[in-house]
């Protein structure tokens, strides 16, 4: 497992993939966090930043795991993975990981738009709220990783990886959208419940909700799941 963690994480550095995602990430948090907490004068007030960053997650996160699958099947080295002493959750595990570190490198660098807000915060920053939503964008992050790995195990084109799994995580984020169209009562509660934008907003409330920490664990496991599944059926076909 700790081989092909490292071997992917060397991957990212190797190729352009790792620096892109970088570039892209810190790119979109520093723009956003200028142009909404900064330039708009809302000097104690960091919540939009947040908000626009979890919708910047179906754009920029499928980069981290477009390939991680996809390219054993396109180099036809997939047979030579599934027939490795690793088992198939570990191998499944160290590829998530390595893109969730991915993940956390440009996130705690994107951390020091945090310094200007602190220096010239109005009155005393809510740093409950900042927290929760900190941890909150760590959750989702790994959840939708999750999905990224799922979908890229099923194609051997990047594109179609990337593609895809945008499609997904775009429903995750706007699926409580279409409430304000729908009638039924059952079905709007369905589709807060799936939203994940209505899962984060008890977060960056500063509430403390274990329903919404369940859910995004649970959501990251059930995709991680369905991966070694596609994997063991494979290993037997």
């Amino acid at each position: 497992m700790l081989a092909i963690y490292k071997r992917e994480m060397r991957s990212y550095f190797v190729s352009p993939i790792g620096y892109i995602y970088l570039a892209i990430f810190l790119a979109v948090s520093g723009v956003t966090f200028s142009v909404t907490t900064l330039k708009a004068g809302n000097a104690s007030d960091i919540t939009q930043y947040f908000s626009y960053l979890l919708i910047s997650f179906f754009v920029v996160l499928p980069l981290l795991t477009m390939k991680l699958f996809s390219d054993e099947k396109r180099l036809r080295t997939e047979t030579l993975l599934i027939s490795s002493p690793v088992s198939l959750s570990g191998m499944v595990a160290a590829k998530f990981l390595a893109a969730f570190s991915m993940f956390m490198i440009g996130f705690a660098i994107s951390l020091i738009n945090l310094l200007p807000f602190y220096a010239y915060a109005s009155g005393s920053p809510n740093t409950q709220t900042i927290f929760g939503s900190l941890f909150g964008l760590v959750l989702i992050a790994g959840a939708f990783i999750a999905v990224g790995v799922f979908v890229s195990a099923l194609t051997e084109s990047q594109l179609v990886a990337a593609l895809g799994t945008m499609m997904i995580l775009l429903l995750f984020v706007f699926v409580s959208a279409f409430n304000f169209s729908i009638d039924s009562y059952v079905l709007r509660s369905i589709l807060s419940w799936i939203s994940v934008t209505d899962r984060f907003s008890e977060l960056t409330a500063g509430r403390f909700d274990v329903s919404a920490i369940v859910y995004f664990f649970s959501l990251g496991f059930v995709f991680l799941f369905l991966t070694v599944r596609v994997y063991e059926k494979r290993r037997w076909a």
